[in-house]
Protein backbone atom coordinates (compact mmCIF):
# COMPACT_ATOMS: atom_id res chain seq x y z
CA UNK A 1 0.00 0.00 0.00
CA UNK A 2 1.51 3.52 -0.89
CA UNK A 3 1.97 5.90 1.65
CA UNK A 4 -0.24 9.24 0.77
CA UNK A 5 2.85 11.80 2.47
CA UNK A 6 4.98 9.96 -0.09
CA UNK A 7 3.00 10.07 -2.93
CA UNK A 8 2.58 13.54 -1.79
CA UNK A 9 6.22 14.50 -2.33
CA UNK A 10 6.74 12.78 -5.41
CA UNK A 11 3.56 14.58 -7.19
CA UNK A 12 4.30 18.03 -5.40
CA UNK A 13 5.01 20.48 -8.86
CA UNK A 14 3.54 18.49 -11.14
CA UNK A 15 0.85 18.94 -13.84
CA UNK A 16 -2.44 16.42 -15.05
CA UNK A 17 -4.47 16.15 -17.98
CA UNK A 18 -6.92 13.87 -17.14
CA UNK A 19 -9.17 12.53 -20.67
CA UNK A 20 -12.33 10.80 -19.68
CA UNK A 21 -15.72 10.93 -21.52
CA UNK A 22 -17.48 9.71 -18.46
CA UNK A 23 -18.30 12.62 -17.01
CA UNK A 24 -19.37 10.76 -13.55
CA UNK A 25 -15.61 8.84 -13.65
CA UNK A 26 -14.25 12.32 -15.10
CA UNK A 27 -15.66 13.94 -11.88
CA UNK A 28 -14.66 11.64 -9.27
CA UNK A 29 -10.82 10.86 -10.49
CA UNK A 30 -10.59 14.67 -11.08
CA UNK A 31 -11.53 15.34 -7.75
CA UNK A 32 -9.17 12.57 -6.10
CA UNK A 33 -6.00 13.93 -8.44
CA UNK A 34 -6.58 17.30 -7.73
CA UNK A 35 -5.95 16.39 -3.64
CA UNK A 36 -3.03 14.77 -5.09
CA UNK A 37 -1.21 17.08 -7.86
CA UNK A 38 -0.86 20.93 -7.88
CA UNK A 39 -2.54 20.98 -11.18
CA UNK A 40 -5.30 19.12 -12.77
CA UNK A 41 -6.75 20.14 -16.06
CA UNK A 42 -9.58 17.60 -17.75
CA UNK A 43 -11.04 16.98 -20.92
CA UNK A 44 -13.72 14.86 -22.42
CA UNK A 45 -12.66 13.62 -26.11
CA UNK A 46 -9.55 12.85 -27.86
CA UNK A 47 -9.10 15.89 -29.71
CA UNK A 48 -9.88 18.06 -27.09
CA UNK A 49 -6.87 16.60 -25.03
CA UNK A 50 -4.41 16.67 -27.97
CA UNK A 51 -5.04 20.33 -28.30
CA UNK A 52 -4.91 20.98 -24.29
CA UNK A 53 -1.60 19.48 -25.05
CA UNK A 54 -0.16 21.46 -27.47
CA UNK A 55 -1.04 24.99 -25.45
CA UNK A 56 0.19 23.73 -22.51
CA UNK A 57 3.01 21.58 -21.10
CA UNK A 58 2.10 18.50 -18.88
CA UNK A 59 4.03 16.53 -17.05
CA UNK A 60 1.10 13.34 -16.96
CA UNK A 61 -1.34 12.23 -19.16
CA UNK A 62 -3.86 9.98 -17.85
CA UNK A 63 -6.27 8.87 -20.79
CA UNK A 64 -8.94 6.64 -21.60
CA UNK A 65 -8.73 4.71 -24.52
CA UNK A 66 -12.01 4.03 -25.71
CA UNK A 67 -12.98 8.18 -26.92
CA UNK A 68 -15.51 9.88 -28.82
CA UNK A 69 -14.12 12.25 -32.04
CA UNK A 70 -10.90 10.72 -31.09
CA UNK A 71 -10.40 7.18 -29.47
CA UNK A 72 -7.02 7.68 -27.02
CA UNK A 73 -4.04 5.54 -29.08
CA UNK A 74 -4.70 8.28 -32.03
CA UNK A 75 -4.60 11.36 -29.57
CA UNK A 76 -1.22 9.65 -27.76
CA UNK A 77 -0.04 9.05 -31.16
CA UNK A 78 -0.21 12.49 -32.42
CA UNK A 79 1.10 13.99 -28.90
CA UNK A 80 4.49 11.82 -28.98
CA UNK A 81 5.01 13.59 -32.43
CA UNK A 82 6.14 16.86 -30.73
CA UNK A 83 6.36 15.56 -27.41
CA UNK A 84 8.02 12.34 -26.33
CA UNK A 85 8.71 12.77 -22.84
CA UNK A 86 5.36 13.39 -21.31
CA UNK A 87 4.47 10.43 -18.78
CA UNK A 88 1.12 8.81 -20.38
CA UNK A 89 -0.76 6.47 -18.61
CA UNK A 90 -4.18 4.61 -19.80
CA UNK A 91 -7.04 4.10 -18.31
CA UNK A 92 -9.56 1.28 -19.49
CA UNK A 93 -12.25 -1.64 -18.65
CA UNK A 94 -10.58 -3.85 -21.60
CA UNK A 95 -7.86 -6.82 -21.15
CA UNK A 96 -7.93 -8.29 -24.05
CA UNK A 97 -5.15 -8.07 -26.69
CA UNK A 98 -6.03 -5.25 -28.91
CA UNK A 99 -6.31 -3.22 -25.84
CA UNK A 100 -2.89 -4.51 -24.54
CA UNK A 101 -0.94 -4.03 -27.77
CA UNK A 102 -2.27 -0.54 -28.34
CA UNK A 103 -0.87 0.02 -25.25
CA UNK A 104 2.72 -1.47 -25.92
CA UNK A 105 2.27 -0.01 -29.33
CA UNK A 106 1.83 3.53 -28.02
CA UNK A 107 4.61 3.21 -25.33
CA UNK A 108 2.62 4.27 -22.25
CA UNK A 109 4.51 4.27 -18.91
CA UNK A 110 1.47 2.33 -17.70
CA UNK A 111 -1.73 1.28 -17.31
CA UNK A 112 -4.83 1.06 -15.07
CA UNK A 113 -7.53 -1.13 -15.10
CA UNK A 114 -10.94 -0.20 -14.24
CA UNK A 115 -13.25 0.60 -12.08
CA UNK A 116 -10.32 1.78 -10.36
CA UNK A 117 -8.86 0.13 -7.17
CA UNK A 118 -7.22 2.85 -5.07
CA UNK A 119 -3.94 0.83 -3.87
CA UNK A 120 -3.32 -0.01 -7.27
CA UNK A 121 -4.04 3.71 -8.95
CA UNK A 122 -1.69 5.23 -6.05
CA UNK A 123 1.13 2.93 -7.13
CA UNK A 124 1.51 4.17 -10.48
CA UNK A 125 0.83 7.32 -9.66
CA UNK A 126 3.80 6.94 -7.45
CA UNK A 127 5.90 5.02 -9.98
CA UNK A 128 5.20 7.64 -13.06
CA UNK A 129 5.63 10.85 -10.27
CA UNK A 130 8.81 9.78 -8.88
CA UNK A 131 10.08 8.64 -12.34
CA UNK A 132 9.43 12.59 -13.52
CA UNK A 133 11.27 13.70 -10.68
CA UNK A 134 14.15 12.16 -11.01
CA UNK A 135 14.16 13.18 -14.26
CA UNK A 136 14.27 16.73 -13.27
CA UNK A 137 17.25 16.61 -10.91
CA UNK A 138 19.68 17.69 -13.37
CA UNK A 139 22.71 16.24 -11.41
CA UNK A 140 21.43 12.71 -12.51
CA UNK A 141 19.69 13.14 -16.12
CA UNK A 142 22.04 10.48 -17.69
CA UNK A 143 21.75 8.49 -15.12
CA UNK A 144 17.64 8.68 -14.90
CA UNK A 145 17.76 8.65 -18.61
CA UNK A 146 19.21 4.71 -18.67
CA UNK A 147 17.02 3.82 -15.72
CA UNK A 148 14.03 5.37 -18.27
CA UNK A 149 15.11 2.88 -20.51
CA UNK A 150 15.70 0.25 -18.59
CA UNK A 151 11.74 0.73 -17.29
CA UNK A 152 10.13 0.90 -20.40
CA UNK A 153 12.01 -2.42 -21.37
CA UNK A 154 10.28 -3.79 -17.82
CA UNK A 155 6.82 -2.42 -18.82
CA UNK A 156 6.80 -3.70 -22.58
CA UNK A 157 8.27 -7.28 -20.71
CA UNK A 158 5.24 -6.86 -18.26
CA UNK A 159 2.78 -6.25 -20.80
CA UNK A 160 3.41 -8.71 -23.16
CA UNK A 161 3.83 -11.40 -20.00
CA UNK A 162 0.76 -10.58 -19.11
CA UNK A 163 -0.92 -11.24 -22.66
CA UNK A 164 0.96 -14.52 -22.22
CA UNK A 165 -0.28 -15.11 -18.55
CA UNK A 166 -4.16 -14.16 -19.94
CA UNK A 167 -3.43 -16.63 -22.71
CA UNK A 168 -2.76 -19.54 -19.86
CA UNK A 169 -5.72 -18.32 -17.51
CA UNK A 170 -7.75 -19.47 -20.85
CA UNK A 171 -6.21 -22.57 -21.30
CA UNK A 172 -6.32 -24.18 -18.26
CA UNK A 173 -4.92 -27.09 -19.58
CA UNK A 174 -1.39 -25.83 -20.48
CA UNK A 175 -0.76 -23.25 -17.64
CA UNK A 176 2.73 -23.38 -17.01
CA UNK A 177 3.31 -24.59 -19.78
CA UNK A 178 5.58 -21.26 -21.65
CA UNK A 179 7.54 -21.27 -18.56
CA UNK A 180 8.59 -24.53 -18.20
CA UNK A 181 9.39 -24.69 -22.23
CA UNK A 182 11.29 -21.58 -21.79
CA UNK A 183 13.56 -23.18 -18.46
CA UNK A 184 14.33 -26.51 -21.04
CA UNK A 185 15.05 -24.82 -23.97
CA UNK A 186 17.97 -22.73 -21.54
CA UNK A 187 19.48 -26.02 -20.59
CA UNK A 188 19.79 -27.09 -24.03
CA UNK A 189 21.11 -24.29 -24.93
CA UNK A 190 23.93 -24.06 -21.92
CA UNK A 191 24.58 -27.53 -23.23
CA UNK A 192 25.06 -26.60 -26.63
CA UNK A 193 27.06 -23.86 -25.58
CA UNK A 194 25.51 -21.16 -26.71
CA UNK A 195 26.48 -17.32 -26.35
CA UNK A 196 24.97 -15.67 -23.11
CA UNK A 197 23.11 -13.47 -25.54
CA UNK A 198 21.65 -16.21 -27.59
CA UNK A 199 20.09 -18.14 -24.54
CA UNK A 200 18.45 -14.51 -23.23
CA UNK A 201 16.77 -14.31 -26.55
CA UNK A 202 15.79 -17.68 -26.97
CA UNK A 203 14.15 -17.16 -22.91
CA UNK A 204 12.26 -14.61 -24.12
CA UNK A 205 11.09 -16.24 -27.12
CA UNK A 206 10.09 -19.34 -25.82
CA UNK A 207 7.88 -17.46 -23.23
CA UNK A 208 5.91 -16.20 -25.99
CA UNK A 209 5.95 -18.99 -28.17
CA UNK A 210 2.73 -19.75 -27.89
CA UNK A 211 1.34 -15.35 -28.15
CA UNK A 212 -0.46 -15.97 -30.98
CA UNK A 213 -3.01 -18.29 -29.20
CA UNK A 214 -4.73 -15.42 -27.85
CA UNK A 215 -6.68 -14.97 -31.21
CA UNK A 216 -7.26 -19.11 -30.84
CA UNK A 217 -11.20 -19.34 -30.40
CA UNK A 218 -11.82 -20.21 -26.95
CA UNK A 219 -14.22 -23.66 -28.49
CA UNK A 220 -10.67 -25.00 -30.04
CA UNK A 221 -8.33 -23.46 -27.37
CA UNK A 222 -10.02 -24.64 -24.56
CA UNK A 223 -11.33 -28.00 -25.72
CA UNK A 224 -9.84 -30.68 -23.34
CA UNK A 225 -9.76 -33.89 -25.84
CA UNK A 226 -8.11 -34.83 -29.38
CA UNK A 227 -8.97 -31.57 -32.16
CA UNK A 228 -10.46 -32.74 -35.10
CA UNK A 229 -8.88 -31.95 -38.64
CA UNK A 230 -10.51 -28.31 -38.76
CA UNK A 231 -9.62 -27.17 -35.43
CA UNK A 232 -6.03 -28.10 -35.70
CA UNK A 233 -5.58 -26.48 -38.56
CA UNK A 234 -7.03 -23.43 -36.58
CA UNK A 235 -5.36 -23.73 -33.67
CA UNK A 236 -1.92 -23.98 -36.48
CA UNK A 237 -2.95 -20.19 -36.70
CA UNK A 238 -1.26 -19.19 -33.33
CA UNK A 239 1.94 -19.27 -35.11
CA UNK A 240 1.62 -16.88 -37.95
CA UNK A 241 -0.94 -14.32 -35.35
CA UNK A 242 2.45 -14.94 -32.59
CA UNK A 243 4.51 -13.38 -35.71
CA UNK A 244 3.05 -10.73 -36.62
CA UNK A 245 2.31 -9.42 -33.08
CA UNK A 246 6.05 -9.49 -32.33
CA UNK A 247 7.03 -8.13 -35.62
CA UNK A 248 5.46 -5.11 -35.19
CA UNK A 249 7.06 -4.42 -32.04
CA UNK A 250 10.30 -3.30 -32.37
CA UNK A 251 11.95 -4.33 -28.97
CA UNK A 252 10.33 -8.02 -29.92
CA UNK A 253 11.14 -8.23 -33.50
CA UNK A 254 14.08 -10.60 -32.83
CA UNK A 255 12.25 -13.03 -31.62
CA UNK A 256 9.60 -13.42 -33.63
CA UNK A 257 11.56 -15.35 -36.13
CA UNK A 258 12.09 -18.17 -33.41
CA UNK A 259 8.85 -18.35 -32.64
CA UNK A 260 7.34 -18.43 -36.49
CA UNK A 261 9.38 -21.50 -36.75
CA UNK A 262 8.74 -23.85 -33.94
CA UNK A 263 6.34 -25.56 -35.29
CA UNK A 264 8.55 -26.51 -38.70
CA UNK A 265 10.06 -30.05 -38.49
CA UNK A 266 13.59 -31.28 -39.67
CA UNK A 267 11.85 -33.32 -42.81
CA UNK A 268 9.46 -30.42 -43.93
CA UNK A 269 6.60 -31.64 -42.81
CA UNK A 270 5.75 -28.86 -40.40
CA UNK A 271 3.86 -25.59 -40.44
CA UNK A 272 3.61 -22.76 -41.55
CA UNK A 273 5.95 -22.92 -44.47
CA UNK A 274 7.08 -26.15 -44.89
CA UNK A 275 10.97 -25.21 -44.84
CA UNK A 276 13.25 -27.53 -43.50
CA UNK A 277 17.10 -28.79 -41.94
CA UNK A 278 19.24 -25.79 -42.41
CA UNK A 279 16.60 -23.48 -43.34
CA UNK A 280 15.26 -23.99 -39.86
CA UNK A 281 16.69 -21.35 -37.13
CA UNK A 282 19.07 -22.87 -34.40
CA UNK A 283 17.56 -21.59 -32.11
CA UNK A 284 14.10 -22.44 -33.16
CA UNK A 285 15.55 -26.65 -33.31
CA UNK A 286 16.00 -26.08 -29.78
CA UNK A 287 12.55 -24.70 -28.56
CA UNK A 288 10.96 -27.44 -30.88
CA UNK A 289 12.29 -29.78 -28.74
CA UNK A 290 12.11 -28.01 -25.75
CA UNK A 291 8.07 -27.73 -26.53
CA UNK A 292 7.70 -31.39 -27.40
CA UNK A 293 9.48 -32.38 -24.07
CA UNK A 294 6.98 -30.51 -22.68
CA UNK A 295 4.12 -31.77 -24.22
CA UNK A 296 5.54 -35.50 -23.53
CA UNK A 297 6.10 -35.14 -20.20
CA UNK A 298 2.82 -33.47 -18.79
CA UNK A 299 -0.81 -35.30 -18.64
CA UNK A 300 -3.44 -34.76 -21.24
CA UNK A 301 -7.15 -35.78 -21.35
CA UNK A 302 -6.54 -37.79 -24.27
CA UNK A 303 -3.24 -39.37 -23.55
CA UNK A 304 -1.53 -40.07 -20.18
CA UNK A 305 2.38 -38.72 -19.30
CA UNK A 306 5.50 -40.13 -20.50
CA UNK A 307 8.41 -40.54 -18.16
CA UNK A 308 11.37 -38.18 -18.64
CA UNK A 309 13.01 -41.35 -20.50
CA UNK A 310 10.26 -42.76 -22.74
CA UNK A 311 10.16 -38.91 -23.96
CA UNK A 312 13.63 -38.23 -24.44
CA UNK A 313 13.74 -42.06 -26.23
CA UNK A 314 10.76 -40.99 -28.30
CA UNK A 315 12.73 -37.50 -29.07
CA UNK A 316 15.32 -39.59 -30.22
CA UNK A 317 13.54 -41.87 -32.29
CA UNK A 318 12.36 -38.81 -34.12
CA UNK A 319 15.95 -37.25 -34.67
CA UNK A 320 16.45 -36.67 -38.56
CA UNK A 321 12.66 -36.81 -38.94
CA UNK A 322 10.72 -33.88 -36.54
CA UNK A 323 14.14 -32.67 -34.67
CA UNK A 324 17.53 -31.95 -36.14
CA UNK A 325 20.15 -34.05 -35.03
CA UNK A 326 22.75 -31.99 -33.28
CA UNK A 327 20.05 -30.69 -30.58
CA UNK A 328 18.78 -33.98 -30.05
CA UNK A 329 22.17 -35.12 -29.26
CA UNK A 330 22.31 -32.90 -26.49
CA UNK A 331 19.11 -33.29 -25.00
CA UNK A 332 19.06 -36.38 -23.51
CA UNK A 333 22.17 -35.09 -21.43
CA UNK A 334 20.50 -31.42 -20.60
CA UNK A 335 17.16 -32.75 -19.53
CA UNK A 336 17.26 -36.51 -18.08
CA UNK A 337 18.01 -35.07 -14.49
CA UNK A 338 15.19 -32.67 -13.99
CA UNK A 339 12.09 -32.99 -11.70
CA UNK A 340 8.80 -32.56 -13.14
CA UNK A 341 5.83 -31.82 -10.76
CA UNK A 342 3.36 -34.80 -10.71
CA UNK A 343 0.05 -32.51 -10.05
CA UNK A 344 0.54 -30.88 -13.64
CA UNK A 345 -2.83 -32.05 -15.65
CA UNK A 346 -5.69 -30.89 -17.00
CA UNK A 347 -8.15 -31.55 -14.88
CA UNK A 348 -10.32 -27.98 -13.14
CA UNK A 349 -8.93 -26.78 -9.96
CA UNK A 350 -10.85 -23.80 -9.54
CA UNK A 351 -14.84 -23.15 -10.01
CA UNK A 352 -13.98 -21.22 -12.98
CA UNK A 353 -11.99 -23.70 -14.05
CA UNK A 354 -15.20 -26.16 -13.51
CA UNK A 355 -16.92 -24.18 -15.40
CA UNK A 356 -14.97 -23.69 -18.64
CA UNK A 357 -14.85 -27.72 -18.78
CA UNK A 358 -19.15 -27.00 -18.74
CA UNK A 359 -18.69 -25.95 -22.01
CA UNK A 360 -17.86 -29.66 -23.04
CA UNK A 361 -18.77 -31.56 -20.22
CA UNK A 362 -21.96 -30.64 -18.53
CA UNK A 363 -25.60 -32.32 -18.93
CA UNK A 364 -27.87 -29.42 -19.81
CA UNK A 365 -30.90 -31.13 -18.30
CA UNK A 366 -29.57 -31.99 -14.91
CA UNK A 367 -26.61 -29.36 -14.99
CA UNK A 368 -24.61 -32.20 -13.69
CA UNK A 369 -21.45 -33.43 -15.11
CA UNK A 370 -21.55 -36.09 -17.93
CA UNK A 371 -20.64 -39.37 -18.56
CA UNK A 372 -17.51 -37.86 -20.81
CA UNK A 373 -16.25 -36.12 -18.12
CA UNK A 374 -16.05 -39.02 -16.02
CA UNK A 375 -14.38 -41.42 -18.13
CA UNK A 376 -12.25 -38.49 -18.12
CA UNK A 377 -11.59 -38.26 -14.38
CA UNK A 378 -11.28 -42.00 -13.94
CA UNK A 379 -8.66 -42.00 -16.48
CA UNK A 380 -7.08 -39.32 -14.72
CA UNK A 381 -7.48 -41.10 -11.34
CA UNK A 382 -5.12 -43.91 -12.45
CA UNK A 383 -2.57 -41.56 -11.79
CA UNK A 384 -3.21 -39.79 -8.52
CA UNK A 385 -5.82 -41.58 -6.93
CA UNK A 386 -7.41 -38.69 -5.47
CA UNK A 387 -10.90 -40.62 -5.49
CA UNK A 388 -11.62 -43.35 -3.79
CA UNK A 389 -15.15 -44.24 -4.11
CA UNK A 390 -17.45 -44.29 -6.99
CA UNK A 391 -21.43 -44.73 -5.61
CA UNK A 392 -24.11 -45.60 -8.12
CA UNK A 393 -28.19 -44.54 -8.11
CA UNK A 394 -29.80 -46.27 -11.07
CA UNK A 395 -33.55 -45.61 -11.21
CA UNK A 396 -35.55 -48.73 -12.45
CA UNK A 397 -38.33 -48.61 -14.92
CA UNK A 398 -38.11 -45.20 -15.95
CA UNK A 399 -39.20 -45.62 -19.60
CA UNK A 400 -41.98 -46.75 -18.88
CA UNK A 401 -42.66 -43.48 -16.43
CA UNK A 402 -42.17 -41.58 -19.76
CA UNK A 403 -44.12 -43.50 -21.52
CA UNK A 404 -47.05 -42.68 -18.92
CA UNK A 405 -46.41 -39.57 -18.45
CA UNK A 406 -44.24 -37.79 -21.04
CA UNK A 407 -40.89 -36.37 -21.19
CA UNK A 408 -41.62 -33.36 -19.40
CA UNK A 409 -42.44 -34.64 -16.44
CA UNK A 410 -39.81 -36.97 -16.39
CA UNK A 411 -37.01 -34.41 -17.05
CA UNK A 412 -39.06 -32.45 -14.05
CA UNK A 413 -38.11 -35.52 -12.29
CA UNK A 414 -34.67 -36.38 -13.33
CA UNK A 415 -33.84 -32.51 -12.34
CA UNK A 416 -35.29 -33.34 -9.00
CA UNK A 417 -33.11 -36.32 -8.13
CA UNK A 418 -29.90 -34.60 -9.78
CA UNK A 419 -31.03 -31.54 -7.34
CA UNK A 420 -31.39 -33.66 -4.24
CA UNK A 421 -27.63 -35.45 -4.14
CA UNK A 422 -26.19 -31.87 -5.25
CA UNK A 423 -27.43 -30.38 -2.23
CA UNK A 424 -26.42 -33.47 -0.08
CA UNK A 425 -23.55 -34.70 -1.24
CA UNK A 426 -21.59 -31.80 -0.67
CA UNK A 427 -17.86 -31.73 -1.65
CA UNK A 428 -18.11 -34.68 -4.15
CA UNK A 429 -18.38 -35.08 -8.31
CA UNK A 430 -22.12 -36.25 -9.53
CA UNK A 431 -22.65 -36.97 -12.65
CA UNK A 432 -25.89 -37.91 -15.41
CA UNK A 433 -24.95 -41.00 -17.30
CA UNK A 434 -27.49 -43.36 -19.24
CA UNK A 435 -30.16 -41.00 -18.76
CA UNK A 436 -31.42 -41.96 -15.94
CA UNK A 437 -28.62 -43.03 -13.73
CA UNK A 438 -26.58 -41.00 -11.11
CA UNK A 439 -23.04 -41.45 -9.87
CA UNK A 440 -20.89 -39.02 -7.21
CA UNK A 441 -17.35 -39.68 -6.74
CA UNK A 442 -15.60 -38.92 -3.84
CA UNK A 443 -12.31 -38.77 -1.91
CA UNK A 444 -14.27 -40.29 1.10
CA UNK A 445 -17.24 -42.15 1.76
CA UNK A 446 -20.55 -40.04 1.32
CA UNK A 447 -23.25 -40.33 4.02
CA UNK A 448 -26.06 -40.16 1.86
CA UNK A 449 -28.88 -41.33 4.40
CA UNK A 450 -30.47 -38.02 4.20
CA UNK A 451 -30.30 -37.51 0.47
CA UNK A 452 -32.19 -41.34 0.74
CA UNK A 453 -34.86 -39.97 2.88
CA UNK A 454 -35.48 -37.53 0.28
CA UNK A 455 -34.98 -39.58 -2.74
CA UNK A 456 -37.54 -42.28 -1.30
CA UNK A 457 -40.25 -39.93 -0.72
CA UNK A 458 -39.50 -38.63 -4.39
CA UNK A 459 -39.38 -41.88 -6.26
CA UNK A 460 -42.53 -43.84 -4.19
CA UNK A 461 -44.09 -40.59 -4.96
CA UNK A 462 -44.12 -41.54 -8.45
CA UNK A 463 -44.38 -45.00 -8.58
CA UNK A 464 -40.73 -46.05 -9.06
CA UNK A 465 -37.45 -47.52 -7.60
CA UNK A 466 -34.39 -47.51 -7.27
CA UNK A 467 -30.88 -49.09 -6.33
CA UNK A 468 -27.64 -48.01 -4.42
CA UNK A 469 -23.94 -49.79 -5.65
CA UNK A 470 -20.58 -48.86 -4.50
CA UNK A 471 -17.24 -49.47 -5.57
CA UNK A 472 -14.15 -48.76 -3.67
CA UNK A 473 -11.44 -47.24 -6.30
CA UNK A 474 -8.70 -48.56 -4.23
CA UNK A 475 -9.48 -52.25 -4.17
CA UNK A 476 -11.23 -51.92 -7.73
CA UNK A 477 -9.03 -50.75 -10.86
CA UNK A 478 -11.36 -48.39 -12.49
CA UNK A 479 -9.84 -46.38 -15.90
CA UNK A 480 -13.01 -45.95 -17.37
CA UNK A 481 -16.96 -46.69 -16.95
CA UNK A 482 -16.89 -49.84 -18.44
CA UNK A 483 -14.49 -51.23 -15.89
CA UNK A 484 -16.88 -51.10 -13.04
CA UNK A 485 -17.61 -54.79 -12.10
CA UNK A 486 -21.37 -54.80 -11.79
CA UNK A 487 -21.88 -53.16 -14.98
CA UNK A 488 -19.58 -55.60 -17.18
Amino acid sequence: MVDIKVLKQFSAGLSVLYVEDDLEIQMIMGSYLKKLFDSVVLASDGEEGLELCKKNAFDIIITDISLPKMDGSEMIAKIREFNEKVAILITTAHIDSNYLMEAIKAHVDGYIIKPFDNDMLNIELLKVSEKIQKFKENTIYKLHLKEQTKQMQENYDKTIYSIVELIEQRDTYTAGHSKRVAYYSTLIAQEMGCSDDDIRLLYQAAILHDLGKIETPDSVLLKPKKLNAIEYTLIQEHVSVGYKLLNNIPMFKNMAQIVYQHHERYNGKGYPNGIQKEEILPLSRILMVADSFDAMTTNRIYKGKKSIEEALQEIEELSSIQFHPEVVCVAYKALKNIKIEDNINQLPKTVLEEERFAYFYKDPLSELYNKNYLDVVLSENRYNQTFKYLLFFMIHNFAKFNIKHGWDKGDILLKEFANILSIHTDGALIFRIFGDDFVILSKELVNTTAAEKVLDELIQKNELTYTKKRTDLTKTKVSQLSDVPFLR
